[in-house]
């Protein structure tokens, strides 16, 4: 993601024609959305077609009720998404970008639910702080604890100190710099009976912006979305301001 998506400027902006002179541009550019589109499709098709994985390990998380298993967090559904929401232990809120897809997936997790899909956040903030910080929001999303186990580690979201001093860290399928501990990402896992459960895809960085509608609405406008949705929502509101040049860096 660039540091900076600039919008429109007054003086030299695009140029102003007839009617006439605009539809042919709009039907030019349709052809390019319609391409856009069937290319969505071939890709989307491939990501269904994708091998899975089995998990050998049986991840437990800490719930506001007590431990919970990964297996329990289906809810009795076939699928599970996961968003790796960054909030780590001693952080006093989670990162303000991850709070603009929690909005979205609030919303849309009413609808998964009619779909054989159950939602879960995970981070490895304490429960009682992602408690706090959930009521806080108005989100009635399930939301747990890793602070205690591998869950995070495995999937490539939280990094160690000493991974941090060495200056690379695996994120996004490569390695990359890294001066922050914690980054985002969304994973989903297919359970066919108890404990078989199989991981089928993770994606990062700029790949979660497939379930933030008003990103993608903001796409539309002229202006676009003029900042970086990670480094001024981080800058704003989420953990202290040093760490929006880093997820600004990563994240693109």
């Amino acid at each position: 993601m660039p540091a900076v998506l600039s919008g429109i400027d007054a003086e030299t902006g695009p140029a102003v024609v007839s009617r006439g002179d605009w539809l042919l541009a709009r039907k030019a550019l349709l052809q390019q959305e319609k391409a856009l589109t069937r290319l969505r499709d071939r890709v989307d098709a491939a990501r269904r077609a994708m091998p899975w994985v089995r998990l050998e390990r049986s991840y437990r998380f800490d719930g506001p009720d007590g431990p919970v298993t990964l297996d329990a967090l289906f809810d009795g559904r076939r699928q599970l998404l996961v968003h790796h929401h960054m909030f780590a232990p001693g952080w006093t809120q989670g990162c303000a970008a991850c709070a603009v897809t929690a909005d979205h997936l609030d919303v849309a997790r009413r609808h998964f639910e009619r779909h054989d899909l159950s939602f879960v956040a995970v981070s490895r903030a304490s429960p009682a702080q992602i408690e706090a910080y959930r009521r806080r929001m108005g989100w009635g999303f399930r939301w747990v604890s890793a602070e205690h186990g591998e869950f995070n580690d495995d999937f490539n979201v939280s990094f160690a100190p000493r991974d941090l001093a060495s200056g690379k860290v695996y994120y996004n399928y490569a390695a990359v710099e890294a001066r922050i501990e914690e980054l985002p990402g969304l994973s989903v896992f297919y359970r066919k009976g108890p404990g078989e459960i199989f991981h089928t895809y993770s994606t990062y960085a700029r790949g979660i912006e497939l379930l933030d509608g008003a990103a993608l609405c903001l796409d539309l406008t002229p202006d676009g979305r003029v900042r970086t949705r990670h480094d001024e929502a981080c800058r704003n509101e989420g953990p202290p301001a040093r760490r929006s040049a880093a997820v600004a860096a990563i994240v693109r």
